[in-house]
């Protein structure tokens, strides 16, 4: 999605002031089907791989203690397939131009979104597969799992014995939730809405379907990498490792160069970011080992 963002601010720039004189030759240029290609297989392999964790996501959580969790052969396998068929999706338009058209090149993003009178029936049934069928199921899918899966972590919370940890680790749990499921609403209701406009005959400015896909379409690929990765604890806990293993190194370098850090080093016993066990935490704290209580 950033390569097709790249090349078509470059070309925007190309042909600023004289894009009129220019859109014909672009739209059926081979530059434009290139990039058309590239945002469709990112834009589905995106939902397709969302799919895949939200589903993966519900049979851990809803149920816990059953035998179907995915194993690293069947998750490489599959997310395998997952870009093998974006890739299928993306690159068929291109293989009949009898058939399908200019299917990249209806418009001057390069995106099939808006249809027309002029479209190909094929390529206008082949968009709405896509958009109204395909991601449509996917969103539904994905917006159904994650209110499932609240749900159970709820019921599960409401038998615990510590209901305020319990209740804090639902909230923030509800929380990235929430803004997983209203990302993918904000990314792709108005994709869902012009679609259906479009296919009506409804009269809509021409730069409406533009300004979707410059700037609605990319939300997912600007925000799932940090919706699904930056904000886990994991993630949270391996960064602090790293820097704590900085701030050593850089405080072990200074104490090579100044025997008084090293004298105040050699005293305190320990490096920086030194953080005990945790059983040895709560033996200071008890006084008892709790491996052996």
């Amino acid at each position: 999605m950033g390569v097709y963002l790249f090349f078509v601010g470059v070309f925007d720039v190309k042909f600023r002031g004289q894009y009129n004189r220019n859109a014909l030759i672009w739209m059926e240029s081979v530059e434009c089907r290139t990039i058309g290609f590239l945002a469709m297989l990112s834009s589905e392999v995106s939902v397709l791989l969302l799919t895949y964790l939200t589903l993966e996501r519900f049979l851990v959580i809803v149920f816990p203690f059953s035998n179907l969790r995915p194993g690293k052969l069947q998750t490489v396998v599959v997310l395998a397939s997952i870009w093998l068929l974006g890739f299928i999706i993306a690159a068929v338009p291109l293989m009949n131009e009898d058939v399908f058209g200019n299917y990249y090149g209806r418009n001057g993003v390069c995106f099939p979104l808006h249809s027309d009178r002029q479209e190909k029936p094929t390529a206008k049934g082949y968009s709405t597969a896509i958009f109204l069928g395909l991601n449509l199921v996917a969103f539904l899918v994905i917006a159904f799992s994650y209110s499932s899966m609240f749900c159970s972590i709820y019921k599960t919370g409401v038998n615990a014995t510590d209901l305020r940890s319990r209740l804090h680790r639902d909230v923030a749990v509800a929380n990235r939730f929430f803004f997983i499921v209203f990302s993918d609403a904000l990314c792709w209701i108005p994709i869902f809405m012009i679609k259906v406009f479009s296919l009506l005959d409804v009269e809509m400015p021409g730069t409406i379907s533009s300004w979707v896909v410059i700037l609605i379409l990319p939300i997912n690929s600007a925000l799932n990498p940090i919706l699904y990765t930056l904000t886990t604890s994991f993630f949270r806990e391996q960064v602090e490792v790293l820097l704590c293993r900085w701030q050593r190194r850089h405080i072990l370098k200074k104490d090579r160069k100044s025997l008084t850090s090293s004298t105040i080093y050699m005293e305190s016993g320990r490096p920086p970011c030194y953080q005990p066990p945790p059983y040895l935490q709560q033996v200071s704290l008890t006084g008892a080992d709790p491996r052996y209580a």
